[in-house]
């Protein structure tokens, strides 16, 4: 019987393990950023975007290639012209034929004609520049992917080190409620010997709930933290994720000397839109110019289905020329001029946009690293204040209300420290993003 405890007993403890093991998962961020590469669905939305406007590129080698087609029909007729066209086209035609009698009332006849055709553009100067245009929108939306990409690992960063601090903040939240448990302890010792009043015991109980309460919000934050990134993941998962990569201050001088460059993705991105609108407006321009193609025909008559008794082929070429359209090409043109403009327009104002937010960007690390000095500083200020006050208490020469407030003072330091630490490498994370 007793052996028989002892091996329910194990088979739960194993299975408590087992859970917890589902529950928690560690990962890195360069496995994170692995998956996200495959499986985010912003980033396979803009690769999809990349091979629609492929597509709309390689729609354009019509204007290059020939186009050919295939045609077989089939006529039943004692219509006189074509009666006559169609004897004439099998090579049937007799001098019985041309009599009068016959060409009035021709008796019936079929006709199965097989066509194949074939037209080859020579010169359309428009359409060489919508090649050109579409081209460059492919690679602008090419460049928009890579920046996607981009945005996304900034994101998945930001969310990375959101769940380290939360980590860090339940670690801090139960340290603090080992001490404040231990200070319940003291006082309730203290109080039964007399040396402290109710009313003191009450605040210490109230703060030990309010560390609960925190600590319970920060759990909570943990699994909302990896549950957005999961999400950025592309995963549908129960499971905790835990990061492997320790939460420390990553210092890079080398980040201070970095400018930002016309290079960067984005805005090679605009500068590619901004040729794409340049070959449509000469492309509309073009559109006054006469066209050159060719085309022919090969045909094959019969009397019988798909039947090759009579051939005969057609070669030619036609000039063409649009010489007036109702202003409709002038307005296209004006048109298609004003989005050039505009798209220049914008191209300067995302420049000095960007420089903007880079330059803020900067200022904002310089403050968070000066920040991070501080709250350092504060935090090992507020821990040594509150070591002595806690002797202090111990000894039952300290205020139950000081020694409260040290130890919520030493808390907050530490949770502001880990928020400063974020703070500071996100900051330097976003000054990456914007000079890549």
């Amino acid at each position: 019987m007793r052996g028989t405890y002892i091996l329910l007993i194990s088979i739960l403890f194993f299975n408590t393990l087992k859970i917890h093991a589902q529950q928690e998962v560690s990962i890195s961020l360069n496995e994170v950023l692995e998956k996200v590469d495959n499986n985010n669905h912003t980033i396979k939305i803009a690769e999809q975007n990349y091979n629609s406007a492929k597509a709309d590129f390689n729609q354009t080698n019509a204007i290059l290639l020939p186009n050919i087609s295939i045609s077989h029909s089939a006529i039943t007729t004692t219509n006189p012209l074509m009666a006559f066209g169609s004897k004439l086209n099998q090579e049937i035609l007799t001098q019985a034929d041309f009599n009068p009698a016959l060409l009035n009332d021709p008796d019936e006849i079929n006709n199965f004609t097989t066509k194949i055709e074939v037209q080859q553009p020579i010169f359309n100067a428009d359409g060489i520049f919508m090649r050109k245009a579409a081209k460059a929108k492919m690679n602008a939306f090419e460049l928009q992917t890579v920046r996607t990409k981009d945005a996304i690992k900034l994101e998945v960063t930001k969310a990375y080190m959101q769940l380290q601090v939360a980590y860090k903040a339940v670690e801090v939240l139960e340290k603090a409620k080992e001490a404040a448990l231990e200070s319940k302890k003291i006082a309730d010792n203290n109080f039964k010997q007399g040396y402290m009043q109710k009313a003191d015991i009450l605040s210490v109980e109230v703060h030990v709930t309010e560390i609960e309460n925190q600590l319970l919000t920060t759990k909570s934050n943990v699994k909302n933290a990896s549950d957005y990134l999961l999400f950025l993941m592309g995963e549908e998962s129960k499971n905790t994720l835990k990061p492997s990569n320790e939460l420390i201050a990553d210092s890079n001088l080398e980040i201070y000397s970095i400018q930002l460059s016309e290079n960067r993705a984005d805005i090679e991105a605009m500068q590619k839109s901004t040729e794409a609108y340049s070959n449509i407006y000469k492309a509309d321009k073009m559109s006054f110019l006469p066209r050159l193609n060719a085309f022919g025909t090969y045909e094959l008559y019969d009397d019988q289905l798909f039947g090759t008794n009579a051939k005969g082929y057609l070669v030619g070429a036609q000039l063409s020329w649009n010489v007036f359209d109702g202003f409709k090409s002038i307005g296209k043109a004006q048109k298609s001029k004003a989005e050039l403009d505009k798209a220049e327009i914008s191209l300067d104002q995302y420049k000095n946009q960007s420089q903007l937010e880079y330059n803020k960007a900067k200022r904002q690390l310089i403050d968070a690293e000066n920040q991070l000095k501080l709250t350092n500083l504060a935090l090992e200020q507020s821990k040594e204040a509150f070591r002595i006050r806690k002797n202090r208490f111990e000894q039952g020469l300290e205020k139950t209300s000081d020694l409260l407030i040290s130890e919520t003072q030493y808390l907050k330091k530490q949770l502001e420290q880990l928020q400063t630490i974020f703070n500071y490498n996100f900051t330097k994370a976003y000054v990456e993003f914007l000079t890549k």
